[in-house]
């Protein structure tokens, strides 16, 4: 929104420095709103004013000093000039106070909105009257704000203003913002603001959590009854962690429950005290380093030795990498051949990440959570993972907040929507700093974080709470073990929100399937066609999709069935040929049904079935791309979640209403339908427990022999001689799909 003022400020900018190009100047848009291009305007504008030959954006040292220096304090009685005033009146415009007209004079207009900024500052007990002292005008030239913003806290306001009053005249303290949010400033205050108390000089304090800040804390644990400036910096510190306790002098009870909570929450001792090890939580993300994690990740293969180095130093859960991009650098960052094995074999589990650069705002994109995503579940699936594992996705860079909202969340997204055509084969995870953590979880991208607060200094830390979903906290990179067992990891606290995996698939001895080569449709359409033609099928009346389509739909999918066919070790064309075929048959009688089950469970006949001939109540139907009926896919589904290959809650098969609901989803849900036709053929392996009694046969494997294919291809469509004869016609179907799957995968 144009302000009339700002508008006036710029003008007075262009006028005034016209020749603004030899002084770094532009020229401003006069568009009455202001940002940092009129405040470094401003800035520069100052500076020449003050004789400073050589101008900057930046408010320095520099420009500081020779405030205090020449003028110590502006007022109408050192004001040095006209435009030097005026630059003060549009800068307090801009700060959206009242700077009289813009015509050079310190007047009552101008000393009641610096009286009324000293006060917005917390500094007014400092700095009485309407006089603006260095400090002050270091504030006013920037974009920060002075009042509450964007729904920020009063509480936290109090506190920023609370610091800013206190430790103004401190050497290396300038004013924070007070607009009631946290910050990487309010932090770093935050820390200058302990050195201070604890009797640190000007110079010593710097705002760092070093050896003698951590000493200090550690003489300073606060306890049920104590009071004083000690109580009022930890409640701050509690605040801007957004615990609920109240910014106080005095160690209420009320206040060592709410410490308690939080103590669980970061997986400290819970004792309600104000002790270093909650003090370091507080004020720096890694908190105190030398807590001992139970979770560890690295770039170094778990060999039998490190393993149990590891185990012998406390760490019960590692992190390892699906995949490294680079044939040279960092030769063991992904997992290992063998790796994982040795990983159960030491009784600990395993929680993968993925990460190729991932260390720029430039690599994330919607195109790129595509490809990760494919990438990632399929190096998942080829180390041996199992279904619902959770991978972590990396945002290993200091993404800023406009850079979360840009780049960031629509690569997550994209990524969740990919994982979601693939069959949501794994859960999601985010790894990176606090904000990105925070706010792709709160998306609903991620379900839980793995934290980089290990890298204190990015501004996606600084200044931000803890993840509420955090699982790992990464704090410190560390040695551990000897000799052969000797591996740099970093050290991870462990929520309990996810605990790795422990068992794993063994690596396969053949190749599974990959993606298809859409150059290779044409020539494999012909030959399902010439194929089915020759055996007349589908053939008869009534079917709705020519076999082109049939195909198109199984390619549309491949992403889908591709995935489950490497996550459960079967051949790619297990799974096209029996959906194939049974889209291919689908007709007018399967609509009907479909409807008439529709009718039975609502009692209303769907519109595109009320011109179908007839329409009665039927509780269930096969339905779908793969003509899956409730029932078949309760008891398929049941089978696989018994076995542990699959999560998920056991329905009841004879259910009206849990056969309604997983009829609606292989009804609705092309990718579900698709993803149970390989739960379908395990069942159909293992017996098919709860329905026909049979031989069990061993479960679908890659090196399935042509009789096994025969019998698991038979047994999805039942018993007795149609069922033989549909499975015989349905081998030189699986062959061909077979031919060129081994071409794609090359062998």
């Amino acid at each position: 929104m144009a302000d009339e003022m700002v508008q006036r400020a710029q003008r007075f900018i262009n006028v005034t420095y016209g020749n603004g190009a030899t002084l770094g100047i532009s020229k401003l848009e006069e568009n009455g709103r202001t940002g940092w291009t009129v405040m470094y305007a401003l800035t520069r504008a100052l500076q020449y004013e003050m004789g400073i030959s050589s101008l900057s954006n930046s408010f320095g040292p520099g420009t500081l000093a020779a405030l205090g220096e020449k003028y110590g304090k502006v007022d109408e009685t050192t004001v040095p000039s006209a435009n030097f005033c005026r630059i003060i009146q549009s800068a307090l415009y801009c700060k959206g106070y009242d700077g009289g007209d813009i015509d050079g004079t310190y007047n009552s207009r101008v000393k009641a909105a610096v009286a009324q900024l000293n006060a917005n500052m917390g500094v007014s007990g400092t700095y009485p009257g309407s006089s603006l002292w260095p400090k002050v005008i270091k504030g006013l030239f920037n974009m920060d704000a002075y009042v509450t913003v964007n729904d920020g806290s009063d509480t936290v306001r109090s506190i920023q203003q609370w610091l800013n009053g206190r430790y103004v005249l401190r050497k290396d303290y300038y004013v924070i913002p007070c607009d009631g949010h946290h910050s990487r400033d309010v932090a770093k205050s935050m820390l200058l603001a302990v050195q201070y108390e604890l009797g640190m000089a000007d110079g010593v304090a710097n705002g760092a959590f070093g050896p003698g800040t951590q000493a200090g804390l550690k003489s300073h644990t606060l306890s049920t009854g104590a009071s004083g400036v000690w109580v009022q910096l930890f409640t701050a510190a509690m605040v801007l962690n957004k615990r609920p306790v109240s910014f106080s002098s005095s160690y209420s009870s009320s206040l060592a429950s709410s410490v308690s909570t939080f103590q669980s929450f970061m997986k400290l001792a819970a004792n309600g005290q104000g002790d270093f090890p909650t003090w370091s939580s507080l004020l720096v993300s890694y908190g105190d380093q030398t807590r001992q994690g139970a979770a560890c990740d690295g770039v170094t293969k778990i060999t039998p030795a490190r393993a149990q180095a590891l185990k012998a130093a406390g760490y019960t859960i590692v992190g390892r990498y699906l995949y490294n991009p680079s044939t040279t650098d960092l030769p063991e960052k992904e997992i290992q051949p063998g790796e994982l094995e040795t990983i159960k074999a030491a009784g600990m589990r395993c929680f993968p990440i993925y990460q190729t650069w991932a260390r720029s705002v430039d690599y994330y994109s919607v195109a790129q959570g595509v490809a990760d995503c494919m990438n990632a579940a399929f190096k998942a699936e080829e180390h041996g993972f199992k279904p619902g594992s959770r991978i972590y996705f990396a945002v290993d860079y200091d993404a800023v907040n406009d850079e979360v909202s840009s780049h960031i969340l629509p690569y997550f997204k994209s990524v969740r929507d990919q994982m979601n055509r693939l069959g949501s084969p794994y859960r999601i995870g985010v790894y990176g700093p606090r904000n990105a953590c925070a706010r792709v979880s709160s998306a609903g991208y991620a379900e839980t974080s793995f934290v980089s607060d290990m890298s204190s200094g990015f501004s996606g830390n600084l200044g931000y709470a803890m993840p509420e979903n955090w699982a790992f906290d990464q704090i410190v990179t560390k040695w551990v073990g000897s000799g052969d067992g000797r591996i740099e990891i970093d050290n991870n606290i462990v929520s309990g929100r996810d605990t790795g995996q422990g068992d794993f698939y063994p690596s396969p001895a053949q190749k599974m399937d990959t993606g298809f080569d859409i150059s290779l449709r044409s020539s494999l359409q012909k030959e399902i066609q010439d194929y089915m033609d020759s055996i007349g099928k589908p053939g008869g009346t009534g079917r709705i999709y020519t076999l082109a389509e049939c195909l198109e739909t199984i390619l549309v999918h491949d992403a889908a069935i591709t995935s489950a066919s490497r996550r459960y070790r079967m051949r790619k064309a297990l799974i096209q040929t029996s959906a194939f075929w049974e889209f291919c048959h689908y007709s007018y009688k399967d609509v009907v049904e479909d409807a008439s089950v529709v009718m039975y469970h609502t009692g209303v006949i769907p519109d595109w079935g009320k011109d179908l001939p007839v329409v009665k109540n039927v509780v269930d139907s096969s339905t779908g791309i793969a003509k899956i009926s409730g029932r078949t896919c309760i008891l398929s589904r049941n089978n696989s979640i018994r076995a542990g290959l699959l999560e998920g809650d056991i329905l009841d098969s004879t259910s009206n209403s849990d056969r309604w609901a997983m009829w609606q989803k292989v009804n609705q849900d092309n990718v579900f339908n698709v993803s149970t036709v390989p739960h379908l053929h395990i069942w159909a392996a293992d017996g098919k427990a709860g329905d026909h009694a049979e031989t069990p046969i061993r479960r679908p494997a890659l090196d399935y022999t042509d009789a096994e294919i025969f019998q698991v291809l038979r047994r999805y469509q039942g018993f007795g001689p149609l069922a033989e004869a549909h499975a015989q016609e349905r081998m030189p179907l699986y062959a061909i799909f077979e031919k060129y799957n081994r071409i794609v995968r090359g062998g």
